[in-house]
């Protein structure tokens, strides 16, 4: 039987590099972002439905979800830093547009998305949604959105779980090849992230996407409500 999958944020960094991994799996991927553009290119590039949906807005989210039937995978990879202009200053109205920035992009995407598409979700099926390092540390309104996210995610997961349905957050630490920082990384920068880690290296998107494929396989069905940390070391737990 042919999965579905639905990726948010599925045409750069992440969110491509997992719809990739499932569409190399022949699952039947749609796949969202907010430029039209980008959504073309990237849907015909995997052989995927794409969607133009920002996933912060409700009405568009709402509309997303009309578009779907049934649905094996949810992977919430819609993210990242405070939107440029949305506040950096010390005045409350910089700190209150910076926050809210924060918290719509990297938990209500996931929250609306996942609440729109719940009950299309079938037994077997998984949620995952992208978290990150910063969560743990130096993170920042960037960093608390994404603890948040792992604190719903752990209700979520209580509340899906008796209908078969699982529900992790991937923590993704440094990963190379994205456009996270806007051209802002150096190299000394670089070299710091990397020294962090127990292995020396920097992430790579095949480390997520084969951590999102692994959550989503009959091998994980017993995981859920956790936080999985993909790192090199970088941040440890025990």
């Amino acid at each position: 039987m042919t999965r579905t999958v639905l990726v948010t944020g599925g045409t750069s960094g992440i969110g491509h590099a997992v719809a990739a991994r499932f569409a190399a799996e022949q699952a039947e991927v749609f796949l969202t972002g907010r430029h039209a553009e980008t959504v073309e290119q990237s849907a015909k590039e995997l052989g995927a439905h794409g969607i133009v949906c920002d996933a912060s807005d409700p009405e568009q989210v709402a509309e997303l979800a009309d578009r779907i039937g049934e649905l094996t995978v949810l992977v919430n990879a819609a993210g990242g830093l405070p939107e440029a202009g949305s506040g950096d200053g010390t005045g409350l109205d910089e700190v209150l547009a910076q926050w809210q920035s924060s918290l719509a992009q990297n938990l209500l995407t996931a929250v609306l998305t996942t609440t729109s598409v719940r009950d299309k979700l079938t037994g077997g099926g998984s949620v995952i949604s992208i978290g990150s390092i910063g969560a743990e540390r130096r993170g920042g309104s960037y960093g608390a959105a994404k603890a948040a996210l792992a604190a719903w995610n752990a209700s979520l997961s209580a509340e899906l779980g008796p209908g078969g349905v699982t529900c992790n957050v991937i923590s993704a630490g440094y990963i190379a090849g994205t456009n996270f920082f806007r051209g802002q990384m150096t190299d000394e920068r670089h070299r710091a992230l990397v020294a962090e880690t127990h292995d020396k290296r920097p992430g790579t998107l095949d480390d997520i996407a084969e951590t999102a494929s692994f959550l989503a396989s009959p091998g994980a069905r017993h995981i859920t409500g956790q936080t999985i940390h993909v790192n090199g070391g970088a941040f440890t737990t025990r």
